[in-house]
């Protein structure tokens, strides 16, 4: 049998023979005991008195007063009477035995000794003694965490006097109350109750056999894996356990405990045990909670809050503010020792808002709270909104005192959410403008097609002079229709790189050369590092001109017109709060005026279509819905700052690295192609368009039949699949529309040539749509030449 060296453990030997001593002296030492000699009672008395070993090895027979009187003297004295004491004697009586256990030896060592059964009782003995201790220590840690804990509730108990009386029931409810000890063995698993068991559980000793998967049992469903839990990390950690959870009683109901356990280890430094006790605090937590309800209502009557984000402000009934909280230091830019004091009404709101403030008033009077949203201004002079929520505070006699202000700032919010309902608006008025311009434009297109018929027929000179007026109007219209669809986003240009200050300069020069010499042109561009864009040149030149035009139009008796640019960053904060930018590199290109400035009220309708404040007459609306749709189609976004009676400010932000292919241009020529006899399928819903197309295309030389829709088409092409050269199809039409037919068309001959024809989306993004299945895409209204010219490119191409 092998024995690990011993902590410093005290042993008293205490032995008339010297032989006997040595022996156990040099194997105890070896062993890395603490040993003590006596060779008779009188001086082990002594000596354990004023050493006070863990041990104490006596022998029987000795001089003097023998082991058994020196037990006696050993066990009468407190201080030594708790260390245990082992007998060693060469009797085998049993008589012997059963004395001195009576006289509080703890074991009998019988001569001649046994090294290992030695070694085995001393240490057996040491471990009782050592957990002996460690239970009282703990026992007393124990006791002074339940006088902490109870002078810490009566300090909690202290902060109110309304509270009084119910502290004192807690506290004798607490003295009177017992506890429930347990002793849980982890190696048997088996639990030791003492205490109160019955009178806080309803169960039996007995009833409760079973080790902790009992106490599982009548742990709530809700609270058993946090209990699990805590018991798995206590093992782990070896730390102190503690838990509250709600406990099954035997008549069904359940009570709230607060378990705190402790562990105790082997000689392994194994968890071995875990003692502690349960307190049934059931009562103690309602009447918590209770007490945190009413410190929390006076707390908010009060408006004693200065740790939230929330402005809280109390102020009394002629508006003077007692109270300023740090959320309201940070929401309004004044400092507490600023705003005390001072008049709310002329602290936080303009003129305009003082009627709101007595409707509020009267509100409060008749129902005791109000809450709604309300326009503020801070310190600096800043517009904000907050979510405000005003309660009437009474005294003692329930007469009105004061009134509890918590307001939340919302400005962001409210920014977020007008843009989002313009988007929405906008994204639906341009759904029904793209709808309107395929309308329109399946209108210009026969009217264009006929003009130029009509040219050929009448060749007088009066004849001529009114074609001339009809076309150039189509034309108008056309561009009109064109405008809606760059507001709808519907049309892409020509993009390529631009430098901005070459776009600013041109503009500058159409301005000061038209513009009334009262207003002051100004240009603040930077001749170095201003970052490259990518766009149509010809759009972004009408951008500007709208722009310049509409700044013109604020000031009629002058003023100040300026253009800048300059590179600029958007980070995730601007991002967040502006719907449609993205975080990365810009080039802000501002046009400010010093006019008259925006209502706040029609801020938000400036950009929708055909919204116009200028007199009838002298402007269509299409101006700013068109520069929307423009910036948009280039990825940008559009900011505007105005304030009336000083100006308006138009930011337009264009990103820096963007990639577009340019439209692919078609050759031009001087003369119009015309055809060699090839039959040409013209597919349209629009009776007009079939037959002015019809007409134009057999004057060129060309076959021609005509589909109304794209089931008639694909019966007509089945049928004429040889002599058919190209197919010229509509998107949208009603059955079959364009795409599908030109799937199914393509089905029957891979090979087929398709011209699209469309009224609506811009050629990118209908090609995008159909991949290779057409050739090119017309746009409607198209001319004579362009449908010649494009017909002539795809009857070439192989």
């Amino acid at each position: 049998m092998n024995f690990h060296k011993n902590e410093q453990n005290v042993i008293l030997i205490v032995d008339d023979t010297p032989v006997n001593l040595q022996v156990l002296f040099d194997l105890l030492e070896y062993y890395d005991f603490k040993v003590l000699v006596a060779e008779d009672g009188k001086s082990a008395v002594t000596m354990a008195e004023y050493a006070l070993p863990d041990l104490i090895l006596l022998d029987i027979l000795m001089p003097g007063i023998d082991g058994f009187a020196t037990c006696q003297l050993l066990k009468k004295n407190p201080a030594t009477q708790d260390i245990p004491v082992i007998f060693i004697s060469a009797m085998t009586d049993k008589v012997d035995k059963v004395k001195g256990l009576k006289l509080g030896a703890v074991d009998f060592i019988t001569k001649p000794l046994e090294h290992e059964e030695v070694l085995a009782r001393v240490n057996t003995h040491l471990r009782l003694r050592n957990l002996t201790k460690t239970l009282t220590e703990q026992n007393k840690r124990l006791e002074m965490e339940i006088l902490e804990r109870h002078q810490v509730e009566e300090k909690l108990l202290s902060h109110s006097a309304a509270l009084a009386e119910w502290n004192n029931r807690y506290q004798a409810l607490i003295q009177a109350s017992g506890q429930i000890l347990y002793d849980w063995n982890l190696h048997t698993n088996e639990i030791k109750y003492a205490g109160n068991v019955e009178r806080i559980l309803g169960y039996s000793m007995p009833e409760m056999l079973g080790g902790l998967n009992r106490w599982l049992e009548l742990i709530h469903p809700e609270d058993k894996n946090l209990f699990i839990e805590e018991i798995n990390r206590v093992l782990s950690t070896k730390e102190r356990f503690h838990r509250v959870s709600r406990i099954c009683r035997k008549d069904g109901t359940y009570i709230t405990v607060e378990d705190n356990g402790y562990i105790f280890l082997d000689s392994t430094g194994k968890v071995a045990r875990m003692a502690g006790f349960v307190i049934d605090i059931t009562e103690q937590q309602a009447a918590l909670r209770d007490r945190k309800n009413a410190e929390q209502k006076i707390r908010e009557q009060a408006a004693l809050l200065d740790i939230t984000t929330d402005a809280i402000i109390v102020q009394d009934l002629v508006n003077q503010i007692q109270f300023w909280n740090k959320g309201a230091e940070h929401l309004y830019g004044w400092m507490a020792e600023e705003a005390l004091g001072k008049n709310a009404n002329q602290l936080l709101y303009r003129k305009q808002n003082f009627c709101q403030l007595k409707n509020i008033q009267k509100t409060l009077a008749e129902s005791g709270s109000w809450q709604g949203e309300l326009h503020q201004v801070t310190k600096q002079g800043k517009e904000i909104i907050v979510a405000s929520r005003w309660t009437l505070v009474n005294d003692d006699q329930q007469q009105a005192k004061s009134i509890l202000i918590v307001n939340s700032d919302i400005t962001e919010k409210k920014q977020l959410e007008a843009q989002f309902l313009r988007a929405q608006r906008m994204e639906s008025l341009g759904t029904l403008a793209s709808g309107i311009a395929h309308d329109l434009n399946n209108a210009l297109t026969p009217m264009m097609m006929t003009v130029q018929l009509l040219e050929e027929k009448l060749p007088d000179q009066k004849s001529q002079q009114w074609l001339t007026i009809m076309e150039t109007n189509v034309k108008r219209a056309a561009d009109l229709v064109k405008q809606v669809l760059w507001f709808s986003r519907g049309s892409v240009g020509n993009f390529k790189t631009l430098q901005v200050q070459y776009l600013i300069s041109e503009i500058e020069n159409i301005v000061k050369q038209t513009f009334s010499r009262a207003i002051e042109i100004r240009i603040d561009v930077p001749q170095q590092n201003l970052w490259n864009i990518f766009g149509d040149v010809t759009q972004l030149h009408q951008v500007l001109m709208n722009l310049c035009i509409n700044a013109r139009d604020a000031m009629p008796d002058g003023g100040i017109l300026e253009i800048s640019a300059k590179n600029f960053w958007v980070d995730s904060h601007y991002a967040r709060i502006n719907i449609d930018a993205k975080v990365g590199s810009y080039v802000m290109i501002a046009v400010r005026d010093t006019g008259t400035g925006i209502k706040r009220e029609i801020v938000d309708r400036i950009f929708e279509p055909f919204f116009t404040t200028k007199e009838l007459g002298k402007g269509t609306g299409l101006g700013l819905s068109t520069v929307l749709g423009i910036i948009k189609s280039h990825s940008g976004f559009v900011n505007v700052v105005t304030e009336v009676g000083k100006g308006t400010e138009f930011q337009v932000c264009l990103p820096v690295t963007q990639t577009i292919d340019a439209d692919r241009k078609l050759a031009g020529e001087n003369e119009l192609p015309a055809g060699h006899g090839e039959l040409i399928l013209v597919v349209d819903d629009e009776d007009s368009i079939r037959e002015v197309t019809q007409t134009w295309l057999e004057k060129n030389a060309y076959k021609v039949i005509v589909a109304s829709d794209g089931i008639d088409a694909i019966a007509l092409y089945t049928k004429h699949q040889q002599e058919i050269s190209v197919v010229l199809v509509d998107m949208m039409m009603p059955y079959m529309d364009g795409p599908t037919t030109i799937n199914v068309l393509k089905k029957i001959n891979p090979d087929i040539k398709i011209i699209g024809v469309s009224g609506l989306a811009s050629n990118h993004e209908m090609i995008k749509i159909l991949g290779n299945s057409v050739k090119t895409l017309l746009s409607k209204p198209y001319t004579s030449s362009d449908l010649l010219r494009n017909l002539q490119m795809v009857i070439n191409t192989k």
